[in-house]
């Protein structure tokens, strides 16, 4: 799994009730984007390192896609 700033991390665990987290990768800790990546999370603004697991999937941000 590869990231990149800007880039969407999901996370939703195979737990029936798991609570599901978004976040935005804000820095990486490899200039080839391999784990772990600091994300700030949508739900309670904190920065966190993230080594993403099974249950975690990144969403590339789309260049250019603003309004």
């Amino acid at each position: 799994m590869r990231a990149a700033v800007g880039d969407l991390i999901v996370s939703r665990p195979a737990v029936v009730g798991g609570h599901v987290r978004e976040g935005v990768v804000v820095e990486l800790r490899h200039p080839d984007g391999r784990p772990p990546f600091v994300v700030e999370w949508a739900d309670t603004g904190e920065r966190t390192l993230v080594f993403p697991g099974p249950d975690t999937k990144v969403e590339r941000h789309a260049e250019g896609s603003g309004a």
